[in-house]
């Protein structure tokens, strides 16, 4: 059992490694290419945990080998267009001039109850309020509706409004972050003084606790269960 459980935390912290060595976009936004290169790390990585008596270095070089592809094959597309879009394929616009163009559908394989999903999902229930709509490589669909469907700006309004602060946490489920206070500028002393307004004696008696450097706070207390 032992040997098992040793084996599968060598291959996991083999794969985490690998789709962290190429890049955030590959965690959140998979290209073709780098779809097939997940699924087959996952696929070759079980094959000696299904085995005990395949060597484990028979599921490391090929995650191993599949890693160095994708990092070869990710600098080509940098340096080659081609290639980039032979591989990655070609963002194509799917409304323009607030027409449906049926013939980029068609050839997407993209029907119009995904095209009106994506959109529900931008706050646009009107297609006849898109302008223009192209359908990106990763599936995602990027809308720019009319001007007059626009939401207006303080800066067409002519209000003028002062620039926000990043609000960062400060303490988190009952622990200081002290990297945070200096971000901010402040120590302990003045947390405390913020607590204490709050009637907060200790920090570990609060929730969240978040400032922005400008003078916006957010403060919730710990919710404790009935005794």
């Amino acid at each position: 059992m032992a040997i098992v459980i040793i084996r599968t935390l060598i291959l996991y912290l083999a794969i985490v490694v690998s789709m962290r060595v190429m890049g955030k976009r590959q965690l959140g936004e998979l290209a073709p290419a780098e779809l097939v290169v997940a699924v087959l790390m996952s696929d070759l990585a079980a094959h000696p945990l299904q085995d005990l008596g395949t060597p484990l270095i028979y599921g490391l070089v090929p995650v191993l080998t599949l890693l160095c592809c994708e990092i070869l094959i990710s600098g080509a597309i940098l340096k080659f267009a081609r290639l980039r879009t032979l591989i990655c394929g070609q963002p194509g616009m799917i409304i323009k001039n607030g027409r449906i163009i049926q013939r980029e559908m068609r050839k997407s394989r993209y029907t119009l109850d995904e095209l009106a999903e994506r959109l529900r999902k931008k706050d646009i229930t009107d297609i006849g309020a898109v302008r223009y709509a192209i359908l990106e490589t990763d599936g995602t669909v990027s809308a720019f509706p009319y001007p007059e469907e626009l939401p207006l700006t303080p800066r067409q309004m002519g209000i003028d409004v002062s620039a926000p602060g990043f609000p960062v946490p400060v303490i988190c489920d009952g622990r200081v972050i002290d990297k945070n206070l200096k971000t901010l500028g402040r120590d302990r002393s003045w947390l405390g003084k913020r607590l204490a307004a709050r009637g907060v004696k200790d920090a570990r008696d609060v929730f969240l606790f978040s400032a922005d450097g400008v003078g916006n706070e957010f403060f919730q207390r710990k919710e404790f269960p009935p005794k």
